[in-house]
């Protein structure tokens, strides 16, 4: 089982965790609800590519978009995208929607959007399912490099 990844990657790594089980969700708000915290505690994991068989993990609060000049700049480079669902799978192992870092298939870089602190919920590796951690934890253990590359919707 995918989540049986997450949860020995984040045991390997000796990160204090929960794991929450709940249905499907079909907004921001229904996710929060349904892991009981608030939605910018929600942190979505996007693959981003790069380059042929060059990916990277952005951690992005649940109320905040990539900023996409922002984070080409961080990374200086003057192309990105986001992959297929069938490449993202590919790079990852995990389905989007499910995507983590943790036990992951392949260990790419990872950033982390300066607003992603305190208690968060990341995916946990299968649908309905989400491990809540410290932010710090998964910054330091994933050696994350933290940026802001992230906007509000509203900004």
């Amino acid at each position: 089982m995918t989540e049986d990844r997450v949860t020995a990657a984040l045991d390997a790594a000796g990160i204090d965790y929960t794991v929450t089980r709940h249905g499907q969700v079909g907004s921001l708000a229904e996710a929060a609800a349904a892991r009981g915290v608030d939605p910018d505690r929600i942190v979505k994991t996007l693959v981003v590519r790069r380059g042929d068989d060059d990916h990277l993990f952005v951690l992005v609060p649940g109320d905040r978009q990539i900023d996409w000049p922002k984070l080409r700049r961080v990374l200086g480079v003057s192309r990105l995208s986001m992959p297929s669902p069938e490449d993202a799978f590919a790079a990852t192992g995990y389905e989007r929607g499910t995507i983590t870092p943790f036990g992951s298939t392949h260990a790419w870089p990872v950033i982390a959007d300066q607003h992603v602190t305190g208690t968060i919920s990341l995916g946990g590796g299968a649908h309905g399912v989400s491990v809540t951690v410290r932010a710090q934890d998964v910054i330091d253990v994933l050696g994350a490099t933290v940026a802001d590359v992230t906007d509000s919707p509203t900004d």
